[in-house]
């Protein structure tokens, strides 16, 4: 028989993986698993979607730990209708997420939850035809009554009847005005109320593709017909607020839910940052996130932005390159899974809990 490190009858050389410098790998050994950061660190050991999550939670330990690193969160998909939005919460009161970028679908039912209405499980007896009919929105497994909408459309309506025309909107002033006005009038948590409460501005570049967007454009014929003068909504309002917060940084981290326009978003300021060199309107460096945790279960085959990889958003100038230091990790699996596991564990280890 040959020795390890020989030549065999066939030709392979059969190498040690300790010499090699391999990670082993361990049995899942629940009983030894206490709270949940030990239970993803031991996942981070195991093999498949379940290692990820340990990475994952290694990874943005390490950016919520790096004092120099402003963290953004982007976030799509209906996870306040998932019921993530205490998550949310949590990552913004602990200090870890200092922006959010999102879907305005998410704000909109985030403030139904934060103004003390409840979304509802879906009952598949109803077909969606008499689900119309009786005001039930369904989102998958889940339902809106058409109902919370209407109050949602009364703080707006209170927030924008107050809106001073030579003010011009935008949508991370508008979540503001709206956290402000939850902190003084509804006693629960909620995310806009916590971004308000700790000075996270939330951005929501489609902010017209939302009910809170569908809102603004009916507070314009309110105001249309009761000849006031019309509120001006201006977008490059927030680019400008973000890209000059993110030029002030040191060093940049992303916790990307989803994928989509708030991840593509909050992204390209790499890009902009880097033309801004380049074509002679700054002298900056080269401003690019140094960490990645990313949740999304899309594929990177179908050639979308949400299932690309970080590596390839290196090549845009988005990243520093591992080379360089980046740090990431990618998770292919539903947020509401791995989302709770990942931030809970972080949080344990940064004391939040304590």
């Amino acid at each position: 028989m040959a020795k390890r490190g020989d030549k065999t009858a066939t030709g392979r050389v059969l190498r040690d993986p300790v010499k090699d410098k391999l990670r082993p790998m361990f049995p899942l050994y629940l009983s030894k698993c206490r709270t949940v950061d030990e239970l993803v660190r031991a996942m981070g050991a195991t093999a498949f979607t379940g290692r990820p999550i340990g990475d994952a939670a290694d990874v943005f330990e390490a950016m919520a730990r790096d004092k120099d690193c402003f963290i953004v969160m982007t976030l799509s998909g209906a996870l306040t209708v998932g019921k993530m939005g205490l998550v949310f919460c949590d990552l913004i009161e602990s200090g870890v997420v200092k922006a959010i970028v999102s879907t305005g679908a998410l704000m909109a039912h985030g403030l139904v939850e934060s103004a003390g209405y409840s979304h509802f499980r879906y009952n598949p007896k109803m077909g969606d035809s008499e689900l119309f009919q009786a005001g039930y929105n369904r989102v998958y497994d889940s339902l809106e009554p058409e109902t919370n909408l209407d109050h949602v459309e009364e703080v707006m309506d209170h927030v924008l009847s107050e809106w001073k025309a030579e003010d011009i909107a935008c949508s991370w002033k508008i979540h503001r005005r709206i956290g402000e006005y939850l902190h003084k009038s509804f006693p629960g948590r909620g995310i806009l109320k916590s971004a308000f409460e700790h000075n996270v501005p939330i951005f929501v570049p489609a902010f017209s593709d939302s009910e809170l967007g569908i809102d603004f454009a009916l507070h314009k014929i309110a105001r249309q017909q009761e000849k006031r003068p019309l509120l001006r909504f201006d977008p490059f309002e927030d680019f400008e607020k973000f890209a000059d917060t993110m030029l002030a940084t040191k060093r940049m981290g992303i916790l990307t839910v989803g994928g989509g326009v708030p991840r593509n978003w909050s992204q390209q300021f790499g890009v902009y940052a880097e033309l801004l060199a380049r074509r002679g309107y700054k002298k900056i460096p080269l401003k690019r996130y140094n960490y990645g945790v990313r949740i999304c279960p899309e594929p990177v085959h179908w050639g979308g932005l949400s299932g690309s990889t970080y590596t390839e958003a290196v090549s845009w100038g988005k990243f520093v390159p591992p080379e360089e230091g980046g740090k990431f990790a990618e998770v292919f699996d539903d947020a509401t899974v791995a989302l709770p596991l990942i931030v809970r564990a972080v949080l344990e280890r940064i004391g939040y809990f304590k």
